[in-house]
Parts: structure tokens; C-alpha cells; sequence
């Protein structure tokens, strides 16, 4: 039995993971004897409609000074940020001196928008060396785990926000309550929270269960977040489904009364109702899925292997950590892992063991079978390896269904 990290009431796992490593903890070969476990297992809590882990690593042990996740790698993700400062700016801004937050800025990929346009801003950012790649690009960063405390430390120094901003993170805090009461104190009155993060309806539809990691504490429906910040005097007044990270949902959060409240919200609510987002049931199903999904991809890895066929993964991401150590996706199996992060080449994947090599090597290998586990990024990476498609090399999917393609 667990408790829940919003409401403290209990629930039972319905999918556990078993064994699984640190996500982002790709690791030299000396480091393996020392690397360190911990069950994974996923619950619904039925009181407050929040999906969860049912425990919680150590938040130093995934955010430290060698944090191996830089937002900036991806194209596709630059532009995205890009839109998303502009629409900001745009939109909720209209106060001179006006003064924006980021919580989980990681290396500025999108404060640097507002720095460049000389919009007051602070990053928060718990990782020292992301936290410097973003001070090289001018954004002000404070290297600090955000919560009540330090919400009250910043509106005592640079006074309140018109908004605080959020990409992929919210649901990386299992300490909920407090960052959510210290948004509220760091707002103005009519100050808005805009936060996206991966959408638990994306996740349930697509059977997109690597999303399931250790710094994904939560897995957000609008019911259950409704429900949270309402405990808090807040409203969310607006949602936008987004793209990136495989399907997510970008909220617009305010305090309660201080903005209309657009009609998408009563669309969405009514969408997750027809999806089954509070009930049991659904997750039950999820989890028979999961396992459908597991048994096959491993049973296809094998069969190329018996047949001499040689795989490569494509991305070393948190994602694939869950996927290799869940399906049992050895050296052997999976023979690298392309990556274009520094910071992971030359390294083993966490687990698994898997050696993690530069992109270069990809073309020069030149295996037979590319595993995707950076499948959000499907567009920007087909764009890219033509070649290697053209030469009849052959491409490995698992979301929303394992299969081959061309």
C-alpha cells in the first residue's frame, strides 16, 4: 500500500516496473558495482484522481551537477520554446518592468527569450552544469530546488510574478503541494502559471509507457489537477494539447477569479470522462497493454538476433532506460545506442549497460535495425537519417504499437 503524494491517501500500484535504474543515470563502467536500484511501480489514488509513482528516489539523486539532459539538442525543441516565449509575451505580459519565473529552467532554452528581449526573468534550476550552460546565454539562474520557501525568498528579493513558467516539470515535483502554495504566493493577482507536461490521456492512448520514469512523479490529467489547484484558491482558465514529449497538455493556471475561463477547459474535462481517466478499469487495461507491448518487443529483438540481424538504439533517453531495463534489452540484443548528448557519449546506458556512442558512429556502423526510443522526435529524426533509410535500413517502433517500417 502507498500513499498518495497529493492527498496522503493509499492506493495499490496497478503496474510495477520491477527493478529500474536512475533514468538519466548513464554511467562509466567503474560506477556499475555502485549503481543504484529501486522498484518502479505506477498507482491511481481514487481520492484525489492523481496517477503517480508509488515512491520516490531521492530528488539529488536524479538533479545534480552532472544532470545528463540538455534541452537545447533538439531543433524541434528550440523552436517549440521559441513559440512558446512569444506566445507568452504576447499575451501575458502587458505590465511594464514586468518580471517572469521559470521553474526547472534547465540550460535557458526558453528564458533566453525573454532575456534577449530584456524582460526581468530568474531561472530556477536544481542542476549546476545545465544551470551554467544557461548562464553563458544570459539567463539569470539560481541553482535551487523550487518550493514554498524559495517562492517566498524570491518575492522578497525581485518582488511578485506576472508569470511563472513551466516546461516538462511540474510533474517532476513530488513535494506538489508546497511548489503549487509557493506559485500562488509568487503570482501577482492577476499573474498566471503556464506549465506543460506529458498528458496521461497521450499516455494511456498510445500505450506510451517509457514515459514512466523516477523524475515523472505524477502523470497529469486536467481532472486531478483541477482538484489540486483548486485546494489552493486557483483555477486553471485555460489548456492547449501540445506535440512534444509524445502528446502533452500546456495549462494556463490563475488565481481564482482573476481571468475568464476558456470553454477548452469544459471540452477537455468532458474528453476525459469519455476516456475513462478516473476509473480503475482504465488502468487495468493499461497495464495488460504494457505487458502485451513488452512480451512482443522482446520476442522481435530475439528473432533478428537468432536471424544475425544487428540493432542499434536510436537516443539515449530516459525514456529508452525504462524500455531496456522493463523488456530486458541487453548488449546483445541492442549492440549501442546512438546519442548527440556530450554528456552520455563514451558512457553505458543505466541498467543495461548498453555502450552509448557518438551519432557518428551510427552511419559508420551501419547496423541493419535502428530501435527508436526518441520516437517523439520521429520527424526530425526520419528527416535527418534519409541515408540510412534509403540504404534499407529499417526502423523498430513500440508507440503506440510494436512494428517495422522502412
Amino acid at each position: 500500500m502507498s500513499s498518495c503524494a497529493v492527498c496522503r491517501g493509499s492506493f495499490e500500484p496497478f503496474l510495477s516496473f520491477g527493478r529500474m535504474p536512475i533514468a538519466n543515470g548513464f554511467l562509466d563502467r567503474a560506477q556499475f558495482a555502485a549503481e543504484h536500484y529501486f522498484e518502479l511501480a505506477i498507482g491511481f489514488c481514487a481520492r484525489c484522481g492523481m496517477v503517480q509513482l508509488a515512491g520516490q528516489v531521492e530528488r539529488e539523486r536524479m538533479f545534480h551537477e552532472n544532470y545528463a539532459f540538455f534541452s537545447s539538442t533538439s531543433a524541434a525543441m528550440a523552436g517549440h520554446f521559441r513559440g512558446f516565449a512569444e506566445e507568452v509575451r504576447a499575451a501575458r505580459l502587458a505590465e511594464d518592468d514586468a518580471f517572469v519565473v521559470e521553474i526547472g529552467s534547465n540550460d535557458g532554452i526558453l528564458l533566453q527569450h525573454f532575456a534577449r528581449a530584456g524582460i526581468r526573468h530568474l531561472g530556477v534550476e536544481p542542476s549546476a552544469n545545465v544551470a551554467q550552460a544557461a548562464r553563458s546565454r544570459g539567463v539569470r539562474t539560481v541553482v535551487e530546488f523550487f518550493d514554498e520557501e524559495l517562492a517566498r525568498g524570491i518575492v522578497a528579493e525581485h518582488g511578485q510574478a506576472d508569470a511563472v513558467l513551466g516546461a516538462n516539470v511540474m510533474c517532476h515535483l513530488p513535494y506538489l503541494q508546497s511548489a503549487v502554495a509557493g506559485i500562488r504566493r509568487l503570482l501577482k493577482p492577476r499573474g498566471v502559471l503556464v506549465f506543460e507536461d506529458p498528458y496521461l490521456g497521450d499516455m494511456i492512448e498510445k500505450t506510451s509507457y517509457d514515459q514512466i520514469y523516477d523524475e515523472h512523479a505524477f502523470y497529469f490529467s486536467l481532472t486531478a489537477l483541477e482538484r489540486l489547484f483548486g485546494e489552493h484558491e486557483m483555477e486553471i482558465v485555460d489548456v492547449a494539447p501540445q506535440d512534444v514529449h509524445g502528446g502533452s497538455m500546456r495549462y494556463t493556471v490563475a488565481h481564482r477569479g482573476a481571468h475568464a475561463r476558456s470553454a477548452a477547459v469544459d471540452r477537455q474535462l468532458a474528453r476525459e470522462r469519455e476516456l475513462g481517466l478516473a476509473e480503475p478499469a482504465r488502468f487495468e487495461r493499461f497495464r495488460r497493454k504494457v505487458e502485451e507491448s513488452r512480451d512482443e518487443l522482446a520476442r522481435l529483438l530475439r528473432r533478428l538476433k537468432a536471424e544475425g540481424r544487428r540493432v542499434a538504439g536510436y537516443g539515449a533517453t530516459s525514456k529508452s532506460t525504462t524500455v531496456t531495463n522493463f523488456c530486458g534489452i541487453t548488449p546483445e540484443l541492442v549492440e549501442f545506442i546512438c546519442d548527440t548528448t556530450p554528456a552520455k557519449q563514451g558512457r553505458f546506458s543505466p541498467g543495461m549497460h548498453i555502450p552509448v556512442l557518438p551519432h557518428a558512429e551510427f552511419a559508420q556502423r551501419r547496423p541493419d535495425y535502428a530501435l527508436l526510443f526518441a520516437w517523439n522526435h520521429a520527424d526530425e529524426i526520419m528527416a535527418k537519417e534519409r541515408r540510412f533509410t534509403a540504404g534499407g535500413g529499417k526502423w523498430i517502433r513500440y508507440v503506440p504499437s510494436v512494428g517495422v517500417s522502412g
